[in-house]
């Protein structure tokens, strides 16, 4: 049972295949600004899920997060990066990719004094699920408007819980006002929608800023494909897949929670997110191995971060199927 990776193994909403079918003749080159009907749509769902009013010149569609997250201090030609103490790689990586020095932070308790050209921030965050609440993302907004820092949110599992409030966005009005200065939100349809295999994603807030990355993009080649963009179009028009997406991780989430707790895991239940953060109070490895003997596969915690030391990540994408089997063996030890 491999829990290691957080792959969707769900089909790919037939609303969203057909439209991807309708829009195979591509014979030009599509827009890296997106076609007028994505921006429409992104602006849309924008407005409808966060009740954020962003213009459609302010999005900018993306070849999946990974490649912004991993390219967004290069196009912002940024020297200091922070992302939080325990993260996905790749925000230290896109430091590294630029020449920046990389500061892990611990955003869920305080930035800090230090002067940040860009700073990461990650709601509900991977590995941990923790959702920062409206009022700490507010001070995070500030703190960044005051220093002259980037925030970037990313934002990916924000449609991904379970229990409690919707998690909010840096561009939700409740966070940053009617202003979007110098804030960033980084959204990607692979979780919610199933649509890792198509590489579709944006990026969303200060005008500015999305301008700039739109320029260089526009340069370096970084188009989402026609097709692509029409299906994302579908996608972020339509709700009910999602909903029903959600359902099908939270009682895979619901039976790995019960079973992992069963055998004296300490599990947060923080309600979001798609990965479980557990611990038997002991190094990673000697977690990993245990469990590899039980025929589960999971991350160890020391990917993320020193902080992960004595954790391990369980993701909630296996089917139902693998799912069950997996509590089946950790009952059973």
């Amino acid at each position: 049972m491999n829990l290691s990776v957080g792959t969707p193994v769900d089909p790919t909403p037939d609303i969203v295949q057909r439209e991807l079918s309708l829009a195979a003749n591509a014979p030009g080159y599509p827009l890296t600004a997106g076609s007028p009907q994505l921006r429409e749509a992104i602006v849309g769902w924008l407005s409808r899920r966060f009740g954020a009013s962003v213009a459609p010149e302010a999005v900018l569609p993306v070849i999946g997060t990974k490649e912004l997250v991993a390219w967004l201090p290069t196009l912002l030609s940024v020297r200091l990066v922070g992302h939080p103490s325990l993260a996905y790689p790749t925000y230290d990586v896109g430091a590294l990719l630029v020449g920046a020095e990389s500061v892990a932070v611990d955003a869920t308790v305080s930035v800090g004094p230090q002067r940040l050209d860009l700073l990461w921030i990650n709601s509900p965050a991977n590995p941990t699920g923790v959702v920062l609440p409206v009022d700490h993302l507010r001070k995070i907004a500030d703190w960044g408007r005051e220093r002259g820092t980037v925030i970037a949110s990313d934002e990916c599992y924000a449609d991904l819980f379970y229990s409690g409030d919707a998690p909010v966005s840096v561009l939700s009005p409740e966070v940053c006002g009617n202003s979007h200065d110098g804030l960033l939100a980084v959204h990607s349809l692979s979780k919610r929608s199933n649509l890792a295999g198509y590489r579709a994603g944006f990026i969303a807030g200060d005008p500015a800023l999305v301008a700039r990355l739109l320029e260089v993009r526009k340069h370096a080649g970084m188009i989402v494909p026609a097709p692509v963009q029409a299906a994302m179009v579908a996608a972020l028009g339509d709700d009910d897949h999602v909903i029903e997406q959600r359902s099908r991780y939270a009682a895979r989430r619901s039976s790995l929670l019960s079973a992992l707790r069963d055998c004296d895991f300490e599990v947060d239940d923080t309600g979001a997110g798609l990965y479980l953060w557990a611990s038997r109070d002991e190094p990673c490895w000697e977690t990993v191995r245990w469990l590899a003997e039980r025929g589960i596969l999971v991350a160890p915690g020391e990917f993320y971060g020193a902080a992960g030391a004595r954790h391990v990540r369980l993701a909630v994408t296996a089917t139902d199927e693998r799912v069950a089997a997996a509590c089946a063996r950790l009952v059973s030890s």
